[in-house]
């Protein structure tokens, strides 16, 4: 089944072809390449695959994080030092771990919880690797609400899961979606390094044919694909 990504690259060929495009920098380059024709499109959708599915993972799973060290820190409902100085301590360590050396880390965890295609394989990492980042800057968020706010919604008897998610993330929220709009673009690069190990995307597609053969062709047009992606995200966001 054909995919969103490879759907709109087919499109764009059929005007580049159309307009004269194709050959116009030389037979065999640029847009008359094979690798841009036929690999360029299934490696955008695989990129856009690895992005979006570990980025809605992430967004799911680190606010969960973020709204457990808030509930815990110095200004939380359910105050516990402990609790929080742990959780901290979880997200300092998976933050400051290099993505390449955390990849390389859970390859036996990554096997054993995927068996299918290396998509999927790249998807494992990726969201482990961005929890950490996306629930510190949804702390940071929620942090910033107001103190007047929350005694307010306690004074009208609202319970904790109220205060939470109808004062906590519902006046973060802006707040949320631009960190989220910041954890996709990381996981984007991301997604560009797990072509070292071996994943698919527009990161194997730059590496394989851009580096290895020296088609620097396909280099500059999987750099363009990458930064309109990045604009895309960023619009959206």
């Amino acid at each position: 089944m054909m995919g969103i990504g490879e759907w709109l690259w087919d499109r764009f060929l059929d005007i580049s072809d159309a307009t004269g495009l194709t050959g116009a920098f030389g037979e065999g380059t640029w847009f008359d390449n094979r690798a841009v024709r036929l690999k360029m499109g299934p490696a955008i959708d695989e990129t856009l695959y690895m992005t979006f599915v570990s980025g809605a993972i992430t967004v799911v799973l680190g606010l969960a994080l973020g709204i457990a060290l808030v509930s815990t820190g110095h200004r939380g409902l359910t105050r516990n030092q402990a609790v929080y100085q742990v959780l901290s301590a979880i997200v300092n360590v998976g933050r400051s771990m290099p993505f390449l050396i955390l990849m390389i880390a859970i390859i036996p965890l990554t096997r054993l919880l995927v068996t299918d295609t290396t998509s999927w394989q790249a998807a494992v990492p990726l969201t482990i690797g961005a929890i950490p980042f996306y629930a510190r800057l949804a702390e940071t968020a929620l942090d910033g609400v107001e103190q007047g706010k929350i005694e307010a919604a306690l004074m009208l008897g609202a319970s904790r899961i109220q205060i939470t998610f109808g004062v906590l993330v519902r006046e973060a929220l802006p707040s949320l979606i631009q960190a989220a709009t910041v954890t996709l673009v990381t996981l984007l690069g991301y997604s560009a390094m797990a072509a070292s190990i071996g994943a698919g995307g527009l990161g194997a597609l730059a590496l394989q044919y851009g580096y290895q053969r020296y088609q620097n062709d396909v280099m500059i047009l999987t750099v363009i694909v990458i930064v309109l992606i990045v604009g895309v995200i960023q619009v959206i966001g």
